[in-house]
């Protein structure tokens, strides 16, 4: 994968005002925290920032930002979208080394739907996480968590503990966390319902003798 570099600037005005000058003059303004320093507001050009951000490799990833000669690494744990334009209004990076063990979310995929039984009987996959949060040195975040759900039949469940995590990566939260089951389809529970309410409806057959 190539290196996402962030040419940044910093903005002399922070807050509201601030933010909004700096999308007047076509940058995406943000903070830089972390480490032992202060908070620092800086902006990217709107057309730089969002060629990176829809690469898919900017959240949750190692990226380095880069401010005249000076770099750091960096991750970017949060960018804000325009509710209407669906345009980057805002960001945080947080300064990292880039060896330093950290915590992040890594999203969780699912593959061979078309070879899981319990789908192709008209089951559903119900995924209860859709991203699974890791720890993991900050340059070797894994790019997804891929789980095959070959072979899966109606009432299975996927736990944390159940999927294989790349590189060194491991879970940070409790194996037995459900990840997704697969459940009946509503019309055959409807079916079963309805044989069951037939059943205890039906009149029980007396031991007749003569009166």
């Amino acid at each position: 994968m190539a290196e996402i570099i962030l040419n940044v600037e910093v903005r002399e005005r922070t807050g509201t005002g601030g933010a909004r000058e700096a999308r007047r003059s076509g940058m995406v303004p943000g903070v830089l925290y972390g480490g032992d320093k202060d908070p620092v507001a800086i902006a990217v050009k709107s057309n730089e920032f969002r060629k990176a951000l829809y690469t898919g490799k900017l959240l949750g990833h190692l990226v380095t930002l880069k401010y005249g000669k000076e770099t750091q690494p960096v991750i970017a744990k949060a960018v804000d979208m325009h509710p209407v334009t669906d345009e980057p209004v805002h960001f945080d990076l947080y300064r990292v080394d880039a060896h330093q063990q950290i915590k992040i979310e890594v999203p969780v995929h699912f593959t061979n739907q078309d070879e899981a039984p319990g789908l192709k009987r008209g089951g559903t996959l119900n995924i209860a996480l859709h991203a699974l949060t890791v720890s993991c040195a900050a340059d070797e975040i894994p790019e997804e968590i891929v789980f095959d759900l070959t072979g899966l039949d109606i009432g299975a469940t996927v736990r944390v503990s159940d999927l294989t995590i790349p590189g060194k990566a491991e879970a940070a939260v409790d194996g037995d966390t459900v990840v997704a089951t697969v459940a009946g389809a509503m019309a055959e529970v409807t079916e079963e319902a309805a044989e069951g309410g037939e059943e205890a409806a039906a009149p029980e057959a007396s031991e007749g003798g003569e009166d």
